[in-house]
């Protein structure tokens, strides 16, 4: 479990310097160029992710179980986790109207993907795990919603191509790569 709680401190904590020291954060950049800080800034956060990982599937082998969720709450997963693949393609799919109305869609996609794994998983490790997750993007979602959206103007084009790449993704990961990554089938 320590191992799992390291690696969230990490991954969480290099991906909350814009919460809690901005201004740290303006000076690092200063410092090592953009360029610089977000290489020093990708290889924390790969770390941080690897060691949080590896912490989280040693939680499996000894797992503690708080709750057993109902069946139905896997069907409503699976169901939720169709706007999180779609609010993830918004953030990084131009000129759509998805990213222009929320702001910033992949904190709301973390939401969503926490929430959603919080209601089919009952482990301990799970709980501490997700509800992490879950506490980061409700207190940076809060905090990016204070700084100006950038002013660009929507398509059609833009927002329907957020939602068949968000589709596809979610096909992708829901039939094929979630048994590869979590070692857990999500369609039987």
């Amino acid at each position: 479990m320590l191992v799992m709680i390291l690696g969230l401190v990490i991954f969480l904590g290099a991906h909350s310097v814009r919460i809690v020291a901005d201004d740290w954060r303006g000076a690092q950049i200063a410092r090592f160029g953009e360029g610089g800080w977000k290489a020093i800034y990708a290889a924390v956060s790969i770390l941080g992710l690897i060691i949080a990982i590896y912490g989280y599937g040693m939680t499996r082998i000894d797992a503690v179980f708080v709750w057993f969720p109902p069946r139905g709450l896997y069907h409503l997963t699976a169901l939720l986790m169709i706007p999180a693949f779609i609010l993830l393609a918004a953030a990084y799919v131009p000129r759509n109207h998805i990213k222009a109305k929320l702001g910033h869609p992949m904190v709301l996609a973390v939401k969503v993907w926490a929430l959603s794994h919080l209601l089919v998983n009952g482990r301990l490790g799970d709980i501490i795990f997700f509800g992490a997750f879950l506490v980061w993007a409700v207190l940076l979602f809060r905090v990016s919603r204070r700084r100006p959206a950038p002013d660009v103007a929507p398509t059609a084009v833009g927002t329907v191509t957020t939602v068949v790449v968000g589709l596809v993704a979610y096909l992708v990961f829901a039939f094929y790569l979630h048994r590869i990554v979590a070692g857990v089938s999500v369609m039987g």
